[in-house]
C-alpha cells in the first residue's frame, strides 16, 4: 500500500510558500490604565494605555456595558462616546485587536456618571488664568492649571496639544499626568475648562514641554526658545539652534501643519547660538499662521521639531 506525503512536505512544495505555519491564536494583551471622564452631560471621554508594540495590536474596541461602540485603529488610544443621556451611569471597557484579528480579554470597567443637562446654558467658564508643565520622563510630562469658573459649574478640563484635545480631567482637578509622548520633543499644551452644556472657555495660557531623549539618544535635536512675531507684510522667526556637534545650516519651516519652505544659512553665515530669519508674506492681514521648525541633523534626517507659535498676520 502506498503511504501519502506528509503535509509539510505537500506544504515546501507549493510555489512561494517556504513553509506551513500554524495560525496565531494568541489574544494579545488586556489594555490598561483605563480612564473615563465626563465631559458635558452627553458625552463621555474615554482613554487607555497603548498596549506593548510586541502584541502586535491593529486597532481597540470601546464597549459599554458589553456592547460595541466605537473601534479605532491601534494609533488611538482616546474617544469621546457622545449621544449619551443625562444623569446617567455607564461602564466603560476596552478590548486591543491584533493583527490576526484575535481580541483581548477586557480590562477593568470604569464607571462614570454623566451630570444634569443645562439646556439653556450659553455661557462658556472662564478660561483657567495660569498654567505650568514639566517632563517627568522621556515619554509622560505632568500638566497643571488654576480654576476657572462658570456660573452653572465647571464640568471637565481638557488638555490641548498642538490644537488637538489629548486628554480630559475631572472638574476638580488642577493637574494630570500624560503619557504616550516622544522623547527628545517639545510639546505646547493648553488647557481649557468645559461646562455641563459643552461649552469650552478660551485656551489659557501655553505651556512649552521638552521630553529629554531617552536612554542612549544622545543630546537634544530640537530648536530651543523659538519665537514667531508678526509685523505689516513680514514674520520673523528666532531659536537657538540645537547642539548636534556641528554647524546648523539647514531648518525646515512648516505653517499650519504643512512643510511650506526649507530656511538655509550659506556659509558663513551658519548662527552658532541664536538664529533669525525674516520671511516676507502677502496673505491678507488676519491670517492665523501656527509655526513650528526643526533642523537638518549631522546625518541628514531632520531633528525634532521646535515649539508651536500661534500668531496673526499684520498687514
Amino acid at each position: 500500500m502506498r503511504r501519502t506525503a506528509p503535509t509539510l512536505a505537500l506544504c515546501l512544495a507549493l510555489a512561494g510558500l517556504p513553509a506551513c505555519t500554524a495560525p496565531d491564536t494568541r489574544p494579545p494583551a488586556a489594555p490598561t490604565g483605563l480612564t473615563a471622564q465626563a465631559g458635558s452631560a452627553t458625552s463621555v471621554h474615554v482613554m487607555w494605555e497603548a498596549v506593548a508594540e510586541r502584541e502586535r495590536v491593529s486597532g481597540y474596541q470601546v464597549f459599554e456595558a458589553g456592547r460595541l461602540v466605537r473601534e479605532l485603529p491601534a494609533e488611538k488610544t482616546m474617544v469621546d462616546v457622545t449621544g449619551l443621556t443625562p444623569q446617567t451611569g455607564y461602564a466603560f471597557t476596552v478590548r486591543a485587536r491584533d493583527t490576526a484579528g484575535n481580541l483581548s480579554e477586557p480590562g477593568p470597567a470604569v464607571h462614570v456618571t454623566t451630570p444634569a443637562a443645562k439646556a439653556e446654558d450659553r455661557r462658556a467658564p472662564t478660561a483657567p488664568a495660569s498654567t505650568t508643565a514639566r517632563a517627568t520622563g522621556p515619554r509622560t510630562a505632568w500638566v497643571s492649571w488654576s480654576a476657572a469658573t462658570d456660573d452653572t459649574g465647571v464640568t471637565a478640563y481638557d488638555v490641548y496639544q498642538g490644537g488637538v484635545r489629548i486628554h480630559t480631567a475631572e472638574p476638580g482637578a488642577s493637574g494630570t499626568a500624560l503619557g504616550g509622548l516622544r522623547p527628545d520633543t517639545v510639546y505646547t499644551f493648553t488647557v481649557r475648562a468645559r461646562d455641563g452644556a459643552d461649552n469650552s472657555s478660551p485656551d489659557g495660557p501655553a505651556v512649552d514641554v521638552t521630553t529629554p531623549p531617552a536612554s542612549g539618544d544622545g543630546p537634544g535635536t530640537a530648536p530651543s526658545e523659538f519665537t514667531a512675531t508678526a509685523a505689516p507684510g513680514t514674520v520673523t522667526l528666532t531659536w537657538t539652534a540645537p547642539d548636534t556637534g556641528r554647524e546648523t545650516s539647514e531648518y525646515e519651516l512648516h505653517v499650519n501643519g504643512r512643510a511650506t519652505t526649507v530656511i538655509q544659512f550659506g556659509a558663513g553665515a551658519v548662527p552658532s547660538g541664536r538664529a533669525e530669519h525674516r520671511l516676507t508674506v502677502t496673505e491678507p492681514a488676519g491670517t492665523v499662521w501656527v509655526v513650528k521648525l526643526r533642523a537638518r541633523l549631522p546625518d541628514g534626517d531632520w531633528g525634532a521639531f521646535s515649539a508651536e507659535r500661534s500668531i496673526t498676520l499684520t498687514g
